[in-house]
């Protein structure tokens, strides 16, 4: 019955959208509503582990729109003005216009897979993405290209990098749940994240169904004018900029994997935390291409302002769909399918990966998807014969699977490309999936040669 339910509920938020035109943030919230109610009805909503009333329901849904909101909105809107600030000094169309010089444009796809793997591989996935997509917009102005053709590559190789690897945080809390090695686990994933996240990333945006969609850059996310070559600040200023926040991310997390504990690492921590390294790039960005520039604050300021307009409708339906993952959650379905596959009879590495995937479709929480998916499969491992780190990679892969309207990163790729529901079911829900079933194959063979 819990199953069905949300088959229900997806299949209501779809009609909603596509048949009727309704807004995704209201249609969202409607499913999350009638949701809940089924769930405070039959018990089965919990809140604080205590079944819910109907008048608990806006608490529930107001958590999960603030839970979505703390972790994506301050990244997405310091992103979103870097990137406008980029776009309206002319930095972003240097740092497009060079990568077009030095590689050409026929190679534009595998520059955007190698830039987002290397930031991808310790940056979150909302935070590189907000730092790569002005570079993506602007390349596709300046080659005449399909927005997905740029963009699918860099946001298919930021996919795969988030979802496989420690230090992202499914894969770390899979590790802490198996007792694996973090370091151990991202080397062995590293085997199989760059050739699939590369293949997919280069076959995908080849395929006719996606070839057949032409999305146009939303309004507001970049810069409408094309600059002069005197017109641009240099490569280096722009680059500074734009690899600021990387390495100090990125800088952070090697640290912290191999640093020692007290002060420093808590200032390290601090200062590499996504939030942190985006404010402070956008106060450099501010002074670079501002007084520096011999541009007027007022504009710079205006930039800003822009960007945050345009990016308000993002941010609502992504929050959205944070309610409808938090209502899902909140009526126990994790738990229904945690005692439905914890008996199968299958090895662990594809029971834990099919426990993740049936979780990731029901809930569209990965964090979810892993965590529990771990816990019905830890104890099988010092039996099994299996590494503790290849079954972080199992946990992990199953986790990214069948993205669809009850994941807010789902929302991100629709509303950053441009896309209508269906089309971004087609785009993204298909390359995770697939991402997905190479993971599991790419683990399997890695099994038979990792000892245990």
């Amino acid at each position: 019955m819990p199953l069905l339910i949300v088959a229900l509920a997806v299949a209501l938020l779809l009609v909603l959208m596509t048949k009727f035109k309704l807004n995704g943030f209201v249609s969202l919230l409607v499913v999350s509503v009638l949701v809940a109610g089924w769930g405070a009805a039959t018990g089965m909503l919990t809140l604080e582990d205590k079944p819910a009333t109907i008048a608990e329901i806006p608490k529930i849904i107001g958590a999960g729109i603030g839970g979505q909101l703390e972790e994506t909105l301050a990244v997405i809107g310091l992103g979103a003005m870097i990137g406008r600030i980029l776009g309206d000094a002319g930095a972003a169309q240097r740092i497009a216009l060079r990568v077009v010089d030095l590689l050409g444009e026929k190679r534009v796809q595998w520059a955007m897979v190698i830039t987002s793997m290397l930031i991808g591989v310790t940056m979150f996935y909302e935070a590189a993405f907000v730092i790569v997509v002005p570079i993506a917009f602007t390349l596709v102005r300046a080659t005449r290209t399909n927005l997905l053709w740029v963009g699918l590559p860099m946001s298919i190789s930021l996919s795969t990098m988030h979802s496989f690897l420690p230090p992202h945080p499914g894969p770390t809390a899979a590790a802490g749940i198996y007792e694996a090695s973090p370091g151990l686990a991202l080397l062995y994933g590293l085997f199989i994240a760059v050739p699939a996240g590369a293949l997919v990333a280069m076959v995908w945006p080849r395929l006719a169904f996606v070839k057949k969609m032409n999305p146009s850059i939303p309004q507001g996310m970049i810069s409408d004018k094309q600059f002069e070559d005197h017109e641009m600040p240099s490569m280096g200023r722009s680059l500074l900029v734009a690899l600021l926040p990387v390495v100090m991310i990125a800088g952070a997390e090697i640290f912290i994997m191999a640093g020692p504990e007290g002060a420093v690492m808590d200032a390290v921590t601090f200062i590499g935390s996504p939030m942190v390294a985006l404010l402070i790039t956008l106060l450099v960005a501010i002074v670079v291409f501002g007084p520096l520039s011999g541009r007027p604050l007022a504009e710079v300021a205006t930039s800003m302002s822009e960007s945050a307009r345009a990016m308000a409708m993002i941010i609502m339906v992504i929050a959205a769909g944070g309610a409808f993952k938090e209502v899902l959650v909140s009526t126990g379905i994790a738990q229904y399918i945690a005692d439905m596959t914890a008996g199968w009879p299958v090895h662990p590495i594809i029971l834990v990966w099919v426990t993740a995937v049936i979780l990731r479709v029901a809930l569209g929480s990965a964090s979810v998807a892993v965590t529990t998916a771990a816990g019905i499969a830890a104890p099988l491992v010092a039996s099994s014969g299996v590494s503790p780190e290849l079954m972080v990679l199992a946990t992990a892969c199953g986790s990214i699977a069948v993205s669809h309207v009850n994941d807010p990163g789902f929302w991100m790729f629709k509303e950053y490309f441009n896309l209508s529901v269906m089309e971004t079911i087609r785009a993204r829900t298909t390359y995770t999936t697939v991402l997905s079933v190479l993971g599991l194959g790419g683990v399997l063979l890695l099994n038979l040669v990792v000892p245990a």
